[in-house]
């Protein structure tokens, strides 16, 4: 996007902040929330390109699950078993201060625990054998066999599942609001932010709209910082989400959150009837990769496949609605936190790689006390950027 001469002499006057945040999704807004709990005095802006809400955190199913899109013994082996445990702490820490920290009613948090679901006999197995090691590090999670998981889901052709306790679901757009509401941030809506420039005191952003002023900046972006700063598009690379509603299906029957074949498939059912269904991705990879803002007849068609062949009673249900997100996949799949290359004054925040719910409000408090110049916060080194960061090879000397 460029500015012309006459929109340039047309902006608005400038506009000065101790924080300047860019990005009015769930993490820009849980920092945001968390900066006023720290700091009430400090001035913050909140920029989006769009509005509140506008980007993945407003398109997702608003699930809110404990740990990682795949089964713990696969995490303990991807990441460590310490490391596991860390992230499950972590994203029950997330959905208990949701609760403690904010009015759930506004944006209808039901505590109905979560399903994680097996579509293969393999991933069955490894639900099965994460058990132990769950109840081990301190999670609430009992198996359910395949008979009792397809009954309780009144669905067919599943495996065995997990059932959490601690799981929930919401409406992600009412939580994103009533964070941005509770952060006494003030909003800066169809703010792009075109042009990140820093000098000694201050980072300057310019948008189309005016020019802002900031002592420090969080970027908060996810999928699209790389957009502003292209050299992190080695850490985030954006991967398209596609969902569908359908009309209302009552009497309800899902009452639980279904996240199912290795998170590839996710449905809920709201308290009105209407059915939420995403995924398919993993059938779709190299279509599903970019910015474009769209839904595609081939996958949206085996989204409905999926629905025919699992709950073949609701195959001859409407479809209300098509919608499709921009999600941020970092290489290992955890988010990221760290400094902007060559800037000492800005932080950013990415790679949430489809659980920026589950992670957001907890990440949003770390971010804030990084902002604040907590170095040791919590879960920091964790996420910390330089985990990509190769150490430089040291020369070997040669004996003489």
């Amino acid at each position: 996007m460029t500015v012309s001469f006459w929109q340039q002499r047309a902006r608005e006057p400038d506009l000065a902040c101790d924080v300047a945040i860019v990005g009015a999704g769930i993490i820009g807004c849980s920092t945001a929330y968390w900066l006023h709990r720290l700091r009430p005095s400090l001035r913050v802006l909140l920029l989006d390109a769009g509005q509140v809400a506008s980007g993945a955190s407003g398109r997702n199913a608003g699930f809110l699950i404990q740990g990682t899109a795949t089964d713990y013994v696969t995490d303990q082996k991807k990441y460590g078993p310490e490391r596991a445990k860390e992230l499950w702490h972590l994203t029950r820490e997330n959905r208990d201060l949701l609760v403690s920290e904010l009015r759930p009613e506004v944006f209808h948090l039901e505590a109905s625990g979560s399903m994680t679901v097996a579509g293969t006999r393999e991933e069955d197995e490894r639900l099965r054998a994460s058990v132990s090691p769950m109840r081990y590090d301190g999670a609430s999670v009992a198996y359910v066999t395949a008979a009792d998981t397809n009954r309780r889901l009144r669905s067919q052709g599943f495996f065995g599942a997990l059932y959490v306790s601690s799981g929930a679901m919401l409406d992600s757009v009412a939580l994103v609001r009533h964070l941005a509401d509770e952060s006494k941030a003030e909003v800066l809506p169809h703010h792009p932010v075109l042009e990140l420039d820093e000098r000694a005191d201050q980072v300057t952003l310019e948008t189309p709209v005016r020019r802002v002023r900031a002592a420090q900046v969080v970027l908060a972006m996810n999928a699209y910082t790389p957009k502003l700063v292209p050299e992190l598009g080695k850490m985030v690379r954006p991967v398209r989400a596609q969902m569908l509603a359908t009309a209302p299906l009552l009497p309800r029957w899902l009452h639980v959150p279904a996240y199912t074949h290795e998170g590839y498939f996710y449905i809920r059912q709201l308290v009105d009837g209407t059915v939420l269904l995403g995924g398919a991705r993993h059938l779709h990879r190299v279509k599903e990769v970019g910015y474009k803002d769209e839904t595609t007849p081939d996958l949206q068609a085996d989204l409905e496949a999926y629905l025919h062949h699992y709950f073949p009673q609701r195959a001859d249900v409407q479809v209300v609605r098509r919608w499709s997100g921009v999600m941020g996949f970092s290489p290992d799949g955890l988010p990221i936190w760290g400094p902007v290359p060559g800037h000492n004054r800005t932080l950013w925040a990415g790679g949430f790689t489809g659980h920026g719910m589950s992670f957001g409000f907890r990440f949003g408090m770390m971010m804030a006390e990084l902002t604040m110049g907590y170095t040791h916060a919590e879960y920091a080194d964790l996420f910390a950027s330089t985990r990509f960061i190769k150490p430089p090879r040291q020369a070997v000397s040669k004996a003489s």
